[in-house]
């Protein structure tokens, strides 16, 4: 099985002022004039860590990773203002030019995944492959499945927990629910409420249990972000039009790209990945048995690795070509 690549620290980093008030932190690692890939975090809201650059080897790549509006070490930290699906295409589409990139390739899981399809629709002509993990098409019924009724039935002991914070007569919304106590003034209460949704989050993530993978998801700080940034997308239907993502498939369908998609994924159930690749001939489709949706379980960050270094065979390949 394939390993992670060794940890390695950046060699540059930036701080991109976009749309106040909202400053990313950006770095870059591996090769300045390598293959440039941009590492897209999921949540919305969760940030990058040291081991999103260990997917790709840095012999290769420019490894570029970068925290969305509000998320990780982007100030201000869990805001919620000018935050828009939107927004984020265009933030990448400002780093990209800021970074000197013509074109680059698209790594992204779960929200991650959303997002890298958006901005590929809005941008085409700038990417060269995306390598998708975990899909999240940000359907209503893909909200309803994990935030309302469908894992609930899978795990309902955990589920009890997430649901206790909100009165009975409040449950038919739970979305709704959650982002009242999430962007109320009780700052108590709000993170409370930003523990419990990232518990239930965290808990879901993985086919066997993680103690890690909870304790990191639950983390005061990160909690925070991720469980008022993401609240804040779905009570919005993630800022996207009705199936917008499917919709749009045919102004990305040349493009090459590799979905990794665990069988047993609880948060973003195996249809999404189906659905887009029936809608994308340039797709390969991997289905990891034994896996969940964690980009951390073996099997999952192994097909990631492996697909990381068959898109750079096959890009660095033609690149003679289209000259």
């Amino acid at each position: 099985m394939q390993l992670l690549y060794p940890a390695i620290k950046p060699y540059a980093r930036h701080d991109l002022a976009v749309e106040a008030p909202h400053v990313l932190y950006v770095d870059e690692s591996g090769q300045d004039d390598g293959l440039p890939v941009v590492f897209i975090h999921g949540g919305p809201g969760g940030g990058c860590d040291e081991l999103s650059r260990r997917f790709f080897d840095p012999s290769v790549y420019r490894i570029i990773t970068y925290d969305q509006r509000g998320a990780g070490r982007s100030t201000p930290h869990a805001s919620l203002e000018n935050n828009t699906t939107a927004h984020l295409i265009a933030d990448l589409e400002a780093l990209r030019v800021h970074l000197n990139i013509d074109k680059w390739v698209l790594f992204g899981g779960s929200w991650g995944s959303t997002l890298a399809l958006a901005y590929a629709q809005a941008h085409p002509e700038r990417v060269l492959g995306m390598v998708l993990r975990g899909i999240f098409l940000c359907r209503d019924r893909d909200i309803h499945w994990f935030y309302q009724e469908g894992a609930s039935r899978v795990f309902p002991d955990y589920w009890e927990e997430y649901e206790a914070l909100i009165p009975e007569e409040e449950r038919g919304d739970m979305v709704a629910a959650y982002y009242r106590r999430l962007t109320g003034d009780d700052e108590i209460c709000q993170m409370h409420a930003a523990r419990a949704w990232s518990a239930w989050e965290g808990r879901c993530a993985t086919l066997r249990p993680s103690a890690q993978v909870v304790e990191r998801f639950t983390d005061s700080r990160r909690a925070l972000a991720m469980a008022r940034i993401e609240c804040h997308y779905f009570v919005n239907q993630s800022f996207l039009e009705p199936d917008q993502l499917l919709r749009d498939m045919p102004r990305i369908q040349h493009i090459p790209g590799i979905i990794v998609h665990g069988r047993y994924d609880m948060i973003c159930p195996l249809d999404n990945a189906l659905a887009l690749h029936q809608r994308w001939p340039g797709s390969e489709l991997q289905i990891i048995r034994d896996a969940g949706h964690s980009a951390g379980e073996p099997g999952i960050a192994d097909a990631l690795v492996r697909a990381t270094q068959s898109m750079a065979q096959r890009l660095l390949k033609l690149a003679p070509e289209a000259e």
